[in-house]
């Protein structure tokens, strides 16, 4: 999943370079980022309806996808111009779609009492390697050929080593042959949908929060620090959630899913309000803010997962994970070109103000969940 991830964000961090090549406006460049989700909400929307998750071998989906994603992001490198480079990113998103939700459904099946922190730590890994090519972009400069070769090499090996090492556990889903009413039937299906709702408003600010704090971060630095500690810094508060991620998974195993995922939208719900007001200060204490921002952002994601293979019917687990990402990717669309138009109106200081409204939805919708299920503890949900 780390490997595999890597392409998700190298046109991101090489936005810079990529809008001095082709002359390109902030709005295109955030545009690079958001046609990746696009992709994304099409695979996953057209696996869900197919129910590719739930019928198709996953050690087969996982490989292959990361096989394509890989060459359709080194593609990259002999893009032409703005045009071409726009449709190899939605490709990407589009092949992506078969390893994350996938993956998610495959490490479920060798986990029961600990699958919170089993898709937490897969999802860690899914967030360290979306950073990595900020750490390329760190080590090796702006450098299109490292940042992108370097991520889909990456990608690569991970074909590689699910396709021949990887065999599902002990505890497989059910599984039935193709049904056109499946995705309907989980539409309908209030528990999974009251957790979607939540992880909708974690999407909400999420990949907002990924795409725009590195120019944030450029923005506080005002020319105090070299770029190559802006960047160090931007790696850093993305991958600071993969640490989140494993926290969540060991404290949801303790003290419940919906008491986790709360905590974490709060606190990264506070940090939406509060990063604007950091500007001034220096530029130590906003990246300190911008890591446990990066910690808490994500830390909740895995466990809206987890509560979605422990509530929708066995045998469209995989279908549920597809559309529960594919309509919380479709909304990170809205979020990711809303931010600049904020900051063009209103300046950074209240650039990130309106994706607080994300996590205040997505804690009304897990409360509602958690009344429903009756505050079950987590050792009565050993599923």
């Amino acid at each position: 999943m780390l490997f595999s991830l890597s392409a998700w964000m190298t046109a991101t961090a090489i936005g810079g370079e990529l809008q001095l090549r082709w002359g390109l406006t902030t709005a295109e460049v955030g545009l690079l980022t958001t046609v990746v989700q696009l992709g994304f909400v099409v695979g996953t929307a057209v696996a869900a309806i197919l129910n590719l998750a739930d019928i198709v071998r996953a050690r087969t989906l996982f490989a292959a996808s990361a096989a394509l994603a890989s060459v359709a992001n080194g593609l990259l490198l002999v893009a032409p111009g703005y045009g071409v480079a726009l449709v190899l990113r939605f490709l990407t998103g589009a092949f992506l779609a078969g390893v994350y939700p996938p993956g998610m459904k495959m490490i479920s099946t060798w986990f029961r009492s600990a699958r919170g922190l089993a898709i937490g730590t897969v999802v860690g890994a899914l967030t360290v390697g979306k950073a990595f090519p900020y750490l390329l972009k760190a080590v090796g400069g702006a450098n299109l050929t490292i940042v992108v070769a370097g991520a889909s090499i990456a990608g690569a090996l991970g074909a590689l080593l699910v396709g021949f090492g990887y065999h599902d556990g002990p505890y497989p889903f059910l599984k039935r042959p193709f049904e056109w009413a499946r995705v309907g039937r989980i539409l309908r299906h209030r528990e999974t949908m009251l957790a979607t709702g939540g992880y909708l408003g974690h999407m909400w600010e999420l990949y907002a929060v990924w795409t725009w704090v590195p120019t944030f971060l450029a923005v506080a630095a005002a020319g105090g620090v070299s770029q190559g500690w802006v960047d160090a810094a931007a790696f850093g508060t993305i991958a600071m959630g993969g640490f989140g991620c494993v926290w969540g998974g060991l404290a949801a195993d303790r003290i419940g899913r919906g008491r986790v995922v709360n905590i974490a939208m709060a606190i990264s719900g506070a940090c939406c309000v509060g990063a604007g007001f950091m500007l001034a200060a220096p530029f130590a204490l906003v990246v300190l803010l911008a890591w446990v921002w990066g910690f808490f952002v994500v830390a909740d994601s895995a466990q809206f997962s987890a509560m979605v293979t422990e509530v929708a019917p066995s045998d469209s687990v995989g279908t549920a994970l597809m559309l529960q990402t594919s309509l919380g990717f479709l909304l990170t669309m809205v979020t990711i070109q809303a931010v600049p138009w904020v900051v063009d109106v209103a300046g950074w200081r209240w650039g990130f103000t309106v994706l607080a409204v994300g996590p205040m939805a997505g804690i009304m919708s897990i409360r509602r969940l958690v009344r429903l299920r009756g505050v079950p503890s987590p050792a009565e949900h050993p599923a």
